[in-house]
């Protein structure tokens, strides 16, 4: 019999080796670095959150607000990132030079010292991708300084002795690893569904933030079956692809509707200053248009839940 204590630790153990390796390229600033950083601190959060109960709460407490800061620093220069790149694939898809170049033709001179006309591709350009890009380097010296700080290494620390020897409880780590973990996939995925029964009833503005918390679990629904496979097998693989499927649909249906949000009041910014905001309207009906495209997906992806 595989006790629970002795599963748990071999996927905890996973989850602080994807962190910690992430380090190297973060602080090289290779590319994706940020984004496998934050996905492996998330996991490793999420997972300890799932299993809680076979550790003892108050180090995992402490252990999660660490990770939460960590979580919250790789954040930042991963949404600036995410935008600059979702802002830069917009423009090469609905923004072509010669339209918007006769729609800009009334728009404000450029200030003086400005390179771009306002309301033309290029100055649109330099208002979402290059800010963006702006707003990404800054928290990646944020990252880096946080990395070489005290904080940082106390928790690198923490999480490397871990990887052996968690603060395990010592009655509830010797429970059969079976039934442990199929009793958390089962919590998980109940707490999944009435989050998922309640969205019909919602009203529309609060439909968005259900959808949200939706996504948020079913990714950890995801990562708690992720860490149950070894000792599940193809049920726990087979419910976790699932999860999956709905995060990621809610992950495009979230992305669109943040972008634009971010895009709106950009134009409406622009809009003010009596210059040209053509563009930013275009680009805001692309990303409605793709969000009402992800959330057309959402019954399929969701309807595991209650089967």
């Amino acid at each position: 019999m595989v006790r629970a204590g002795t599963a748990i630790v071999a996927a905890l153990r996973d989850d602080v080796d994807r962190l910690l390796a992430a380090e190297p390229d973060v602080r090289a600033d290779a590319w994706d670095s940020v984004h496998q950083m934050r996905v492996a601190t998330r996991r490793l959060r999420s997972v300890l959150r799932s299993y809680r109960t076979l550790f003892e709460a108050t180090q995992i407490a402490e252990m999660q607000d660490e990770l939460k800061w960590l979580a919250d620093l790789l954040g930042v220069a991963r949404d600036a990132e995410v935008r600059a790149e979702r802002f830069a694939a917009l423009l090469a898809a609905h923004a072509p030079q010669d339209e918007f170049a006769r729609l800009a033709t009334e728009s404000a001179a450029p200030k003086a010292g400005s390179a771009y006309v306002p309301g033309t591709t290029e100055y649109v350009r330099t208002d979402l991708v290059d800010a963006e890009r702006d707003r990404y380097r800054k928290a990646h010296a944020e990252i880096l300084d946080a990395l070489d700080h005290h904080r940082y290494h106390a928790l690198r620390h923490r999480l490397s002795s871990w990887r052996t020897e968690p603060p395990l409880d010592a009655d509830k780590s010797k429970q059969p690893a079976a039934e442990v973990f199929e009793r958390i996939l089962r919590k998980d995925r109940k707490r999944l569904q009435r989050m998922v029964y309640a969205e019909p009833a919602v009203s529309p503005a609060e439909r968005v933030e259900l959808l949200h918390d939706i996504r948020k679990g079913a990714k950890r629904l995801r990562y708690s079956c992720e860490g149950a496979t070894d000792v599940l097998g193809s049920a726990a693989k087979d419910l976790g692809t699932e999860a999956k499927r709905l995060q990621t649909v809610l992950g495009d249906h979230r992305d669109a509707v943040e972008s634009r949000e971010a895009i709106l009041a950009r134009a409406d910014r622009t809009h003010a200053t009596g210059v040209n905001a053509t563009i930013y309207e275009l680009l805001a009906d692309a990303e409605e248009i793709a969000a009402g495209e992800a959330l057309a997906k959402y019954p399929a992806a969701s309807a595991f839940v209650s089967g």
